[in-house]
């Protein structure tokens, strides 16, 4: 049976009675699954203590049971993004889902820190086929404008929150039942999403082309080794293994980019970043993410070791977070009717960044209502609106063939260059000293807060600029495009007929 591919949630879209239902439940089965993706970044994160006492992880050691999954979802972005355009969408999302399922089970019955760790790599491997093709399954679902930008809301909405509701979840589920349950969860709402799946989401077309396998295992060499190096510096400081692997991170990425220059079909559509302004998106939405990612790790150690807050009330705090970006996700569309969209992402960022200082100076015995309501919200809300003016103008002007390449990319720069990098630089900065077992001090824990929330800081400050002069080169370009139009009309005006 053939499926209208064709999802529009407008209502004068036209569509026949009963289509729109079972659009609206085809886009329910891919935002669902986005979030589960999402969330299993952070979803383990409150359960941290608890994993390290059970399996004997050092401080170090401890931050890879994030790591494995950010890595291996961010490195192989790239390549999930080109299967998708290769094999087709449907196609990807379904295997890459499947694969996230298994290792979520397997995870969840880990009885070691090897095959935990081993686990969350699957997982970060089956989200990173399944990620970027529900992002092109949305976006070849709409043209460019109003509709677009509501679908693309409601998936920054959950691409941006998934993090925090992980937070409050994985709270939940280790307090009431076990940490176990924060992978398990996984198992029936993927088994649940596979079967809808199959039968609500669109076949798309698929080409016969090559696999860039060189390009994809630079990538991974290169972004493996760049964030081992910055989690290395902590525990090993400038030593030689810390040298070496960002030594290796960095020439492996460089023999990427020469090796995408070189094929006609790459891994990565160099040809994507010949736009400024996507450009600017992209380290901007980097940036951002970095700081806001890294602060939840450190976040969560506050609360626990200064506050002694259990697991689910650590997810709890976030709540502000999480109804921040929720509540804001429905408003911003409507922001870009009445403002340019980077306006919107620079408001965002100054809400982020007055939430990120806050933070660097707040004291161990602070309240909740008193020292981390006002961040907290601030991070929900300008999160929001920073993620979709984002969003839209990576994707916009992105030709069909090359979806999945530019879904693959924009989730690149979340997943592996914010996620996993901007974590472990944090890391690095606070100084934390990660050598032994040996509990963190409150006081050490509070020097190290302070300097990786002033480090995401300086993260989002340099997206502020970035973004700016963007607004501004825009805005110098529009008025150079009117006086050229004069000019021509000067030059060569219009032809007036006489009267009869």
């Amino acid at each position: 049976m053939s499926i209208d591919t064709s999802i529009d949630l407008s209502p004068s879209n036209g569509a026949a009675p009963g289509s729109r239902p079972r659009a609206g439940l085809t886009l329910a089965v891919i935002l669902t699954a986005q979030m589960m993706l999402v969330l299993d970044a952070t979803i383990v994160n409150v359960a941290l203590p608890v994993i390290r006492n059970q399996f004997g992880f050092s401080p170090a050691a401890l931050s890879w049971v994030l790591n494995a999954y950010t890595l291996a979802f961010g490195g192989l972005l790239l390549l999930g993004g080109r299967l998708g355009d290769v094999l087709g969408y449907r196609r990807t999302f379904m295997i890459g889902l499947a694969v996230f399922v298994i290792s979520s089970a397997l995870g969840g019955a880990a009885q070691s820190e090897a095959w935990l760790i081993a686990a969350r790599a699957v997982q970060g491997v089956g989200a990173a086929l399944a990620a970027p093709a529900a992002l092109s399954l949305v976006t070849r679902s709409y043209s460019e404008g109003p509709a677009r930008n509501r679908a693309l809301g409601l998936f920054a909405a959950v691409s941006s929150g998934g993090a925090s509701i992980g937070l409050l979840l994985g709270g939940v589920l280790t307090t009431s039942a076990s940490w176990r349950w924060s992978l398990f969860i996984n198992v029936p709402i993927g088994i649940a999403a596979l079967a809808l799946g199959r039968r609500l989401l669109p076949e798309t077309e698929r080409r016969h082309e090559p696999f860039d396998f060189a390009g994809a295992l630079t990538a991974v060499i290169g972004m493996t080794s760049l964030v081992a190096g910055f989690v290395w510096i902590p525990e090993y400081g400038w030593s030689a293994r810390t040298v070496v692997a960002i030594a290796v991170g960095v020439a492996a990425m460089s023999t990427f980019v020469i090796i995408e220059r070189r094929l006609s079909h790459p891994l990565f559509a160099l040809r994507l970043l010949r736009s400024p302004g996507r450009v600017s998106a992209l380290v901007a939405f980097m940036l951002v993410v970095g700081g806001q990612m890294g602060g939840f790790f450190f976040l969560v150690q506050y609360l626990q070791v200064a506050h002694g807050y259990d697991a689910f009330t650590s997810g709890l705090a976030f709540l502000p977070l999480s109804l921040g970006i929720f509540v804001m996700s429905r408003i911003v569309p409507r922001l870009f009717l009445r403002f340019h969209p980077l306006v919107v992402a620079l408001a965002g960022m100054v809400l982020v960044f007055t939430a990120h200082v806050l933070l660097s100076r707040i004291s161990a015995d602070a309240t909740f209502w008193g020292g981390l309501f006002v961040p907290m919200m601030f991070l929900g809300v300008g999160a929001a609106m920073v993620f979709l003016p984002s969003n839209v103008r990576i994707l916009s002007g992105v030709r069909p063939q090359d979806a999945g390449s530019a879904s693959g990319m924009l989730q690149t720069a979340q997943q592996a260059g914010g996620a996993a990098l901007g974590l472990a630089v944090l890391i690095a900065s606070s100084g934390i000293s990660t050598s032994g077992g040996a509990p963190i001090s409150i006081p050490e824990l509070m020097t190290g807060v302070h300097h990786a929330f002033r480090t995401a800081a300086i993260f989002v400050s340099i997206a502020i600029l970035v973004t700016a002069a963007a607004l501004v080169g825009e805005r110098v370009a529009a008025v150079r495009s009117v006086r050229a139009a004069e000019l021509i009309t000067e030059q060569d005006p219009v032809p007036v007929l006489d009267e009869v």
